[in-house]
């Protein structure tokens, strides 16, 4: 529920303020038209006190029930209606309090002649504290919505996020079991250590699950244990090249973006060759952002990487634009037999 106006210290003391001025104000009206000072200052009291006290009963019972739009016309009948109370309730104390003074039938005279100015005024100040409410709960509601809204999106765009970065692991974990599996046999101390490599990259895993950014070191420290557990897969067939300029090292990034991209990488340079392969990686900064490419080379008769860059590629592309709203910080290059990978990072400065 949206809090009233009159609930925000700004906000309350302009509106004692402004009753303070205009009491002042008509009081000095009253003498000028010949009333006591006395006379002229109660009246000015009795009758905003009232107006004042009914504005902000109807400001703060409007956080209850806010007119639509199409009912706005509500406005003007609870203005009509109030004043015309206001004006009753001013008559009742205000007429039998100063008719017993020494002008007294004075003042019962003016304030029968002055009635319909008085309404007009009354009006006029029911009337903007109601439209001034209005406008006030209609911000206010509008921001709530927004708020919710807001957060709405954020909750479906981090459940998003973590279910790509779910769908990573097991894609990786069945890989690797299978090679495991078909090392027990022939490599028992071979399949030994890469349970155990496994265990790391998947503890690492774990950890990073609540966090949305790391270091670039602290990504490549967990690239090197999948890479550990691959280069047992393909042993002398893979060889890989990391070369990051100091001062990326401590650049924030999203965590397990390299995994993917090097796992595709591997993908495509080895899994249609017999040959050894390397797989390059090279990390950057330029201006605000970090750039990134992992080059592989690729038999243009057995892989065909324009085609489609498989699920790695595609939720890192997904990912990069839920986080900075982006289609544009992921593309591919081939150049002859060399398939390359280029991510920008963007950095907050």
């Amino acid at each position: 529920m949206a809090k009233s106006p009159l609930s925000t210290g700004k906000f309350l003391l302009i509106f004692i303020s402004w009753w303070a001025i205009w009491a002042f104000l008509q009081t000095s009206l009253l003498i000028s038209f010949g009333l006591r000072p006395t006379t002229a200052l109660t009246d000015s009291v009795v009758s905003n006190a009232l107006v004042a006290l009914s504005c902000g009963f109807l400001s703060n019972n409007m956080q209850y029930y806010l007119p639509k739009k199409e009912r706005y016309w509500y406005i003007l009948f609870i203005s009509l209606a109030l004043t015309g109370i206001i004006l009753l309730a001013c008559k009742a104390l205000l007429v039998p309090l100063l008719s017993t003074v020494a002008d007294g039938a004075a003042y019962v005279q003016f304030f029968s002649r002055s009635w319909p100015v008085r309404f007009d005024i009354v009006f006029l100040q029911v009337g903007c504290m109601a439209i001034l409410s209005v406008l006030w709960y209609s911000q206010e509601e509008e921001q709530e919505n927004r708020t919710r809204r807001n957060d709405a999106e954020r909750l479906a765009k981090e459940a998003e996020l973590f279910k790509l970065r779910q769908q990573l692991a097991p894609h990786f974990l069945f890989n690797s079991l299978n090679s495991i599996s078909a090392l027990i046999g022939s490599q028992p101390e071979q399949a030994r250590k890469m349970i155990q490599q496994l265990s790391d990259f998947l503890r690492g895993n774990l950890k990073k699950e609540d966090q949305q950014w790391v270091p670039l070191s602290e990504e490549l420290q967990y690239l090197e244990l999948y890479l550990d557990i691959e280069k047992v897969r393909f042993g002398h067939r893979l060889t890989t090249e990391i070369i990051c300029d100091e001062q990326c090292l401590g650049l924030r990034m999203p965590p397990m973006l390299l995994q993917p991209i090097v796992e595709n990488a591997i993908k495509f340079g080895l899994y249609d060759t017999t040959e050894a392969v390397t797989i390059a990686l090279r990390a950057r900064l330029e201006g605000k952002y970090v750039i990134i490419e992992v080059e592989n080379p690729f038999d243009p008769e057995t892989s065909r990487p324009k085609k489609g860059t498989g699920f790695g590629l595609t939720s890192i592309q997904r990912r990069l634009y839920l986080l900075f709203a982006r289609p544009d910080l992921l593309e591919t290059r081939v150049d002859n037999n060399l398939f390359t990978t280029i991510v920008r990072i963007p950095q907050q400065v």
